[in-house]
């Protein structure tokens, strides 16, 4: 088992803190609100990301292997999710009307990730490569015992990502400086949104 866990940490590393729709949207929120305010839609994302991917362990993603048009239509509105995420992130400044500059809430945070098509191969793929009977344990331990590291580690990245979002901004607190931050994040991640729907 240890074997198995320290192999799936590796193959995860790279995945996990690379830019992706996740990494970029709470950087983007760390930059804007701060590490705090981020923790509500962070914690929402990896409840989330618990409950899909055990879900999928346990057999889920075999609907979407049935039914090819609905994962489609998830790919397509996933990438219009982070697309409207990106455009509301480059229209703001560092002063915004408070119910406008409301960071984001647990709701969110679990869309991000109920949106994001390609979490869903990412978690076919490491079960395919990490479920099998190991040193006598049974597969829904392994499972569960993957889910858990999976989340965490993304729990991890997340976390780092805020971090330097909220590092980088407390260098730059004029409104010019928080304008330019966020129009950059934003352009990153509507290019993220376009890769969703493209790659």
């Amino acid at each position: 088992m240890t074997t198995t866990i320290a192999a799936l940490i590796a193959f995860l590393f790279p995945l996990a803190y690379s830019p992706g729709p996740g990494n970029m949207f709470f950087a983007a929120n760390g930059a804007r609100f701060g590490m705090k305010a981020t923790l509500p839609a962070n914690f929402g994302y990896h409840v989330a990301t618990w409950l899909v991917t055990a879900a999928i362990g346990f057999g889920a993603l075999a609907a979407f292997t049935t039914h090819p048009g609905a994962f489609h239509a998830l790919k397509l509105f996933g990438s219009l999710y982070v697309l409207w995420l990106a455009w509301s992130l480059f229209r703001s400044g560092a002063h915004d009307e408070a119910a406008e500059a409301a960071p984001a809430g647990f709701g969110t945070g679990v869309m991000l990730l109920l949106f994001n098509p390609k979490a869903y191969l990412i978690i076919a793929l490491m079960f395919t490569q990490f479920v099998a009977d190991a040193d006598g344990t049974s597969e829904w331990q392994l499972v569960l015992v993957v889910t858990t590291v999976f989340t965490l580690n993304n729990l991890l990245a997340f976390l780092a990502w805020t971090a330097a979002g909220d590092r980088l901004a407390k260098q730059f607190r004029e409104e010019q400086s928080a304008r330019w931050i966020n129009r950059t994040f934003g352009a990153v991640l509507a290019a993220v949104a376009v890769w969703m729907a493209f790659g």
